[in-house]
């Protein structure tokens, strides 16, 4: 697979997503862009993300779906694949039970995989007008991560029990720029091994639907496998078409 074909499937993937919208309390957005990477892998890659959210009065869906791709000289040298699902059942407006499952494959991480289930409670604790907020929730859950290689005390495996705390801020600067800040942790309970997890991003319209967006992204693991990275680092741009 080279660089364009990584580009031409990232397209046909979400491009169904985005047309398949049928009801106004659909809203997503997708987004294509250069992404530089340090850590685990330090190249030039291509980034490409879909993301959704369906809201009704007692309930809010959400998915995100990310992708990283490069090579150099017909060789892969960074490659990873995630996806987040969340549902929040709505009490009333602000307090909500959610639910959420994740799945990262990063071949760069020293991991075959890396998987999530936590549930809890989260609340919207101040909003402003129709796109400024802030969500903080607290829940616990299950890790099952699988190791490209056994471990020094020959498991191939990490599984545990995680509590997870995280917030999200979205902050209308203007009617066409947007602020946002995600902020995640999930604590280990058994081997304390903490995923921190952070990303910085500042959006602006163009034209119509279409958006610039910078972002800086941070993945901290207080205990990674043996010869990787304790820190990645994504710094990207891109452009966002909102739906």
């Amino acid at each position: 697979m080279d660089l364009r074909q990584a580009v031409a499937i990232t397209a046909v993937v979400i491009a169904p997503f985005a047309s398949a919208q049928e009801e106004d309390n659909w809203k997503g957005e997708t987004e294509l862009g250069v992404l530089i990477t340090s850590g685990n892998t330090e190249e030039t890659n291509i980034k490409g993300r879909l993301g959704l959210v369906h809201e009704v009065e007692t309930w809010r869906n959400t998915g995100e779906f990310r992708t990283n791709y490069s090579e150099t000289d017909d060789e892969t040298t960074a490659e990873e694949y995630l996806a987040a699902l969340e549902t929040n059942y709505k009490f009333d407006k602000n307090h909500y039970w959610f639910l959420r499952g994740s799945y990262e494959d990063d071949r760069f991480s020293g991991y075959d995989f890396e998987s999530t289930a936590t549930t809890g409670y989260g609340n919207r604790v101040w909003t402003s007008g129709q796109r400024s907020f802030l969500d903080l929730s607290v829940g616990g859950g299950y890790r099952y991560n699988r190791l490209e290689m056994v471990n020094a005390e020959g498991d191939d495996t990490e599984n545990e029990a995680i509590a997870r705390l995280a917030g999200k801020f979205d902050y209308a600067l203007s009617a066409s720029s947007l602020f946002r800040q995600k902020l995640s942790t999930e604590i280990g309970l058994d081997d304390s091994n903490t995923v921190t997890e952070s990303e910085t991003s500042l959006q602006a319209n163009v034209i119509g639907n279409l958006s610039m967006k910078a972002a800086f992204r941070v993945k901290h693991l207080s205990d990674p496998p043996a010869g990787s990275e304790n820190t990645d680092t994504e710094t990207s741009l891109s452009l966002l078409y909102g739906f």
